[in-house]
């Protein structure tokens, strides 16, 4: 295989993935979790991840052709879904509900456990990495060793960003209380942002309104 594919396959889903970006977002999703908790919802978060990946990396066009499902509508779904749980980190309801049950229960409720909805999708596996992984599939022209390469590029992004999620705790603690409630605020308005483009580019990719 092309070392130059194969950079070009890292870049691209490192980029797009972003596991920089997504590291303060976790900090904010777990916040006041156990750190067994926490690391117990980062790896699910990078096992559901892998798994949708992988399904749209070997059959993501046959599967939404077969099922009529277009990358615009994943990205339009995946805006709405993502500026609900926006809203949620802004008026901070997420920590409230889970200090309200602290003296109720020794673990966090199943509803509140961020690992598949939001972290895994949309803000890991998203529509951008979705679409990533069938266009970089598609460039091997059915070259097994090519699709292999991409995603083993898509485990290593995906190790990466595991290994930052185990680090949230010592990046929470550098913030403190005060500091994590500013960025879970300035996060919240930026995933509403987020959310609100994937909105407009799912809007523009169907021609809707002249977008």
């Amino acid at each position: 295989m092309d070392p130059a594919f194969v950079v070009t396959a890292f870049v691209t889903l490192f980029v797009i993935v972003d596991p920089i970006g997504l590291t303060p977002v976790f900090v904010a999703l777990t916040q006041g979790m156990a750190p067994q908790a926490r690391r117990a919802v980062a790896l699910r978060a990078c096992l559901v991840a892998a798994g949708l990946l992988l399904v749209f990396g070997l059959a993501g066009e046959v599967l939404l052709g077969f099922i009529g499902i277009s990358m615009p509508a994943f990205q339009i779904a995946g805006g709405i879904l993502l500026f609900l749980t926006a809203l949620d980190m802004l008026f901070d309801r997420r920590s409230r509900r889970r200090e309200s049950r602290a003296d109720e229960e020794q673990h966090a409720h199943p509803q509140d456990d961020p690992s598949v909805f939001p972290l895994a999708m949309p803000l890991i596996a998203g529509p951008g990495a979705m679409a990533s992984m069938i266009l970089l599939v598609g460039q091997t022209r059915g070259d097994w060793l090519g699709v292999l390469t991409v995603h083993l590029m898509m485990l290593v992004v995906l190790m990466v960003v595991f290994s930052l999620f185990l680090a949230a705790g010592l990046i929470e603690r550098g913030l403190g209380r005060i500091g994590t409630l500013v960025v879970t605020r300035l996060l919240g308005m930026l995933l509403a942002a987020l959310s609100v483009q994937f909105v407009i580019d799912g809007m523009r990719a169907i021609g809707l309104f002249g977008l």
